[in-house]
């Protein structure tokens, strides 16, 4: 669990580095958006690579895949939002 929200931290803040533009997110907001990155990236690799999404250690690639989801995530996040206001 302690290393899955360090992965969190890290996916989240990676994903909003690579995220162009400004988001409104705090820090628990940044986290979840890891963590659910790491949802989304471990299912992205299952289906991409095979990986068994039950595998617990952390691995470089788990950290991208995590990345990834969180930029996926992060983007879509970002679309809702400017519908909403205009």
């Amino acid at each position: 669990m302690i290393g899955w929200i360090i992965v969190g931290i890290i996916a989240g803040l990676l994903g909003r580095l690579l995220v162009p533009g400004r988001q409104p997110l705090g820090f628990l907001l940044t986290l979840g958006l890891g963590m659910a990155g790491s949802l989304v990236g471990g299912f992205l690799s299952s289906l991409l690579f095979g990986v068994d999404p039950r595998d617990s250690t952390i691995h470089p690639s788990g950290i991208i895949m995590s990345t990834i989801g969180a930029v996926i995530l992060l983007m879509g996040y970002i679309s809702l939002k400017r519908r909403q206001i205009g």
